[in-house]
């Protein structure tokens, strides 16, 4: 998944940044509204934590234009928007909520709250009803970071667990290498590598051991799909809800 953040405090966008790549989200930042507009218009972002005070204009301005349809949007499809702000009296949570804000965070905050806050809006966008995403025999757990296949423990990279979201949050649909990358991967990825087919094959390994069914399977010249498995071919995971 990929966010923008919106602050121009250095320190805070780097601590961020930090937080959030280790839950394997990608990370960009914009310092100013105009640079927002530009990034939106470049790439698409699945939530936008949002400053108030930003030095060319406000984040209640920012998310009425977006709201509002006059912000060129990468794919169209408009983000959450998460503001994050010292500003907590009641009028401002009000506002920032009415002019179409998903989410309303007052500084100071904890990270944890804030990756709470961040998976429960991803949640609603993937109108999934629990923390826990299952797939067949795969189950994967959002907030602890954990996936399973079956009984077996999954040990996943940072991005391969975030791409095995991605694709869990869109069963049998065939995903392009050029999706993974915009939502998987941040700005700095360079889109001529081969990095989102390393990933992929790594990860599709580790999903299939000897024995079992291929679970990640390469549709060719259109991308990357997860194959339709019978749940109980691995057996339930203990602990886990199914």
């Amino acid at each position: 998944m990929r966010l923008l953040i919106v602050e121009d405090e250095a320190g805070l966008v780097s601590a961020l940044q930090v937080a959030l790549r280790r839950e394997g989200y990608a990370v960009d930042q914009a310092r100013t509204v105009a640079e927002a507009r530009q990034k939106l218009g470049l790439n698409p972002y699945d939530v936008v934590l949002l400053d108030i005070t930003l030095p060319d204009g406000t984040g209640f301005d920012l998310t009425r234009a977006i709201r509002g349809g006059q912000v060129p949007l990468a794919d169209g499809d408009p983000p959450r928007i998460l503001m994050l702000t010292a500003r907590g009296r009641l009028t401002d949570r009000v506002t920032g909520l009415d002019v179409g804000a998903d989410d309303y965070l007052v500084k100071p905050f904890a990270i944890i709250e804030l990756s709470a806050r961040i998976r429960a809006l991803l949640r609603r966008e993937a109108r999934e009803a629990a923390a826990v995403l299952v797939h067949g025999p795969i189950r994967l757990d959002a907030a602890r970071q954990l996936a399973w296949r079956g009984t077996r423990e999954l040990v996943l990279t940072r991005k391969e667990f975030a791409v095995l979201r991605y694709l869990m949050n869109r069963p049998a649909y065939v995903v392009p290498a050029e999706e993974l990358l915009e939502h998987v991967w941040d700005e700095n990825a360079d889109p001529f590598t081969q990095t989102v087919r390393v990933t992929v094959g790594t990860l599709r390994r580790k999903l299939t051991l000897d024995g079992e069914d291929p679970a990640l399977e390469t549709v060719i010249g259109r991308g990357y799909r997860l194959r339709e498995l019978p749940a109980g071919v691995d057996g339930p995971v203990e602990g886990v809800p199914a």
